[in-house]
Order: C-alpha cells, then structure tokens, then sequence
C-alpha cells in the first residue's frame, strides 16, 4: 500500500508575511564577508571565535542579547560549490534538519532563492513509515512569501513522493500499489486513467508485459494516464515499473537483490515529473505509461532462450532473463509511439553498466535530439541534478542480432551495456519527433545536502526544467 510522509510541506515552510520573530539567515561567502548584513561588535567577536570565514557547508548560530537565537550564518564558499553541482544555495537543503526548531528566513540577496528554498524542502525529508520518529513535530522552518511558493512546493511535493515510493519495500509496494499511486495522481489533477491487468495484457497485444510478470503471483499491468488538451504538444513518459527484480531465472546472487525494491524507480520518476508537469499547468498533452511487473522465478516463469513476440510485431530472442526491464518498456513504447508524440521520455533503473561509467550520482542520458543534447547538461547541473550524455551509437545495433529472432535482448559481452540496451529501446520508436532515454540509478548511497540515503527520483526536476523552457517560449 502507498503511504506519503507522515509530514506535508507545512512542517517545512512558513506561509503569511515575515514576522519580527523570523530567525535571519544569512549566506555568507568566504570573499563577501559583507553578506552576513550589519553583525555588532559582540557577533563579530561571536564570529571570529568560531572561526567563520564562510566555508561552504559550515553555519554558526549567532545568539542575541538575550541569549536567543538572532541569526544564522551559512558559509557558501564561493557560491559554486553545490553537492553534486550546481550554486551553492543548494547546500541550504543541510540546514532544514540541522537547525533548532523555529521559523527562519532567508536574509541575503541570495542569486537564486528560489533554489535555496527548495533545497531546504528537499533536505528536509525523511522516510519514517517504519520508524516512530521523525513524526515532523517541531522542525525549523522557512518563511516562504515568494510569487513562485506554489512551483516550490509542488516540485517538493513531487520529489518527495517519487522517494516515497522507491523507499518503500516490495511487501508494501508492488505492481497494484503502483497503479494505486498513479490513480492517486490522476485524482488529484484530474486526468484520466486506464489500466490493462493479467492476462487481459495478452488479449490487447502486451505479451512482453505480461510474460515478464506471470512468473509472481502479483499480475503485471499496464498503467496509462492521460491529461491535458489534445491539441497541446504530446509529451509522452514512460517508466519501468519493476516493484521487484530477482533477475528471473537469470536469478541474481543475494547482494544483487538487497537494493532491488528500487527497480521501480523509473515509474517512480515518471510519476514525479508528472505530478510536477500537471501541477504546475505546463501547456502539454500528457501521457504517463508505465508498464509494472515483479520478475520472479517459478515454474512460469519466462526463460533463457525463449522467443517473445512484441506488441511492434518483432520477436525478441531472451539472452537474459534479467535485462527484463527493456522488454516491459517496449511494449510500453510500441504503444506510445503509435500516436507520434512530440517527444518520448523513457526513465529506468536499466543497467549497471551504466554506475560503472558513470556512478551513482550521474544518470545516463541517451537522446536523438541534438539541440536538448546541448541544453539538457548544462541546465541539469545548475539545479543539483546532474545528468551525462552517452550515444545512441549505432554501430553496437550489431550485437543485439538474433540467429532465430528479430533481435536479442542482450549482447552476450560485457562491453557498453547501457548504450546496447538503449539500442534495444529505441527499436520500438519510428514514430515520435524526439526520443531521450534516461538511465537511472534512482537512490542516494549518502546523505547529502539535497536529501538522506535513499530514493531519488532522479533527472525528474531537470526535464522539468527542460520542459518548462521549450512550452513556454
């Protein structure tokens, strides 16, 4: 069962006009000692014994006269000094918990604000459905006055529910939770919602969906919103949706399993950005599909050598039982390509090749449009989250050739699995003007300014971004 945080924004943020209450914050670089605003003499000489000099990630509680907090000082370095990238307001997001309960607000002319104040909402979460603490009682939080409050809080809201999903264990979580949250969504800003189950996936030509699925006794879906005008630009996201992945009969060893509840956190990310596309009003016509599966063993389960048919009409030889999710997905992208959508957004937890290139803080991005190949990067890391474009190199389209099948899901190699894979993907797209894959590695090993260990919806704030650029120019 889908469950959110046991707090909402409101243990995050203050709403109404400043009050003379509000403890000031100020961001202070280490070449501008002259943003920490008019200290006396008593907080230089507090200052100076504290050795601050505004380096980046370090904050002194200044106190008053009567021995209560007056303000905050937050070193920021040279004000480039985000973690994994992007301005230093990011590093905000390490107060939200470090500070005393009590309402603060941010005093300098910060460059961007509005970053610094979703960073603090986004260093604010944590995933307590398990825990009886963390209940949200007595946090600090920011006086949040901005004409831009509501894009905030929804980009929190979204982030936040994407962690919230990949989070929560495969026991509470599996392909009906999934389309329990996305009908949770559909409420919320009034789309549509439609959803093929079971066998009813063989009946209207989802076979790969399906055969992936049938080996659990949770039966696979297709889950397909839709929202938004028809005559507005198409945009189409797809996610991966695998609530469990044990490899099939491809079966993973035990430590390849402990992190595999995340294997859905390509539907996860899906979900986010549609939550953020919806709630913020983007001018488009949204589709979300995401095909949602656990890949089991059993005695009917899929194997090793068979031969799929696919909803595009090609067969699809199994090298691998455990390259599943590229077979949900393109049954998913069969689908979403027959009505030639603008542009297709494909989000999956897909390969670990792709960590071995990259690592866990920078997704693969995978696109045939070169104009958002150039614009995606650079916008990506000024938000704090990054992302790295790999190529579509069709050269390597070799390897996935099949002795008794239009193609093979793997390349029996060890070499560039992520850019095979998205090969595979992009077999099943003839039609969409614009086709990007992301993939993802969708969790946080650490805690970092921007959120604790755990899930992480990510690259879903940077095609927001992206988005949001291109539909209103």
């Amino acid at each position: 069962m889908v469950e959110t945080t046991a707090w909402s924004v409101d243990d995050v943020f203050a709403g109404g006009p400043a009050a003379p209450s509000d403890i000031p914050i100020y961001l202070a670089r280490s070449d501008d000692p002259a943003a920490l605003g008019q200290p006396d003499d008593a907080e230089k000489a507090w200052l100076a014994a504290q050795n601050f000099s505004g380096a980046a990630k370090r904050y002194v509680l200044v106190p008053g006269a009567d021995g209560r907090i007056s303000s905050v000082a937050f070193g920021v370095g040279d004000g480039h000094q985000g973690d994994p990238s992007g301005p230093s307001e990011l590093l905000a997001g390490l107060l939200a918990q470090a500070l005393p309960a009590g309402t603060y607000r941010l005093a300098s002319d910060a460059a961007d604000g509005d970053l610094a104040a979703l960073a603090w909402a986004l260093g604010a979460y944590s995933f307590s459905r398990y825990q009886r603490k963390n209940s949200g009682a007595g946090r600090a939080k920011l006086r949040l006055e901005k004409a831009s409050a509501s894009r905030i809080v929804n980009t929190a809201e979204a982030v936040w529910f994407g962690r919230d999903l990949i989070n929560t264990p495969a026991s509470d979580l599996g392909p009906a939770d999934i389309e329990d949250a996305a009908r949770m969504l559909a409420e919320r800003h009034g789309a549509s919602i439609s959803v093929v189950t079971g066998d009813e996936l063989l009946a209207q030509n989802f076979p790969m969906i399906h055969a992936v699925g049938r080996g659990s006794p949770r039966q696979p879906r297709l889950i397909d919103l839709v929202w938004g005008p028809e005559s507005a630009p198409k945009i189409t996201l797809v996610g991966k949706g695998i609530t469990f992945d044990t490899g099939g009969l491809d079966i993973k060893p035990a430590s390849g399993m402990l992190l595999m509840k995340k294997d859905m956190g390509g539907a996860a990310t899906a979900l986010s950005l549609a939550h953020m596309i919806m709630g913020q009003g983007l001018k488009c016509r949204l589709r979300v599909l995401i095909p949602t599966a656990e890949n089991s063993t059993g005695g009917n389960a899929f194997r090793p050598g068979d031969v799929l048919s696919s909803r595009a009409g090609l067969s699809v030889e199994i090298g691998n039982t455990d390259a599943e999710g590229r077979l949900v997905l393109a049954d998913a992208l069969a689908l979403a390509d027959s009505e030639a959508p603008d542009s297709i957004f494909v989000f999956a937890t897909l390969t670990g090749a792709a960590r071995t290139a990259l690592g866990p803080d920078l997704p693969a991005f995978f696109t045939d449009d070169e104009g958002m190949a150039q614009s995606l990067p650079p916008l990506a890391a000024s938000i704090g989250d990054p992302l790295w474009r790999l190529p579509l190199w069709n050269g390597y389209r070799r390897h996935l050739d099949s002795d008794i099948a239009d193609i093979n899901n793997v390349w029996q190699s060890p070499f560039a699995g992520a850019i095979t894979a998205a090969l595979f993907l992009r077999q099943f797209v003839t039609k969409a003007r614009r086709f990007s894959h992301f993939d993802l590695y969708g969790w946080r090993p650490a805690g970092r300014p921007l959120g604790p260990k755990g899930g992480e919806p990510q690259t879903a704030r940077a095609v927001m971004e992206q988005l949001r650029r291109e539909l209103s120019s």
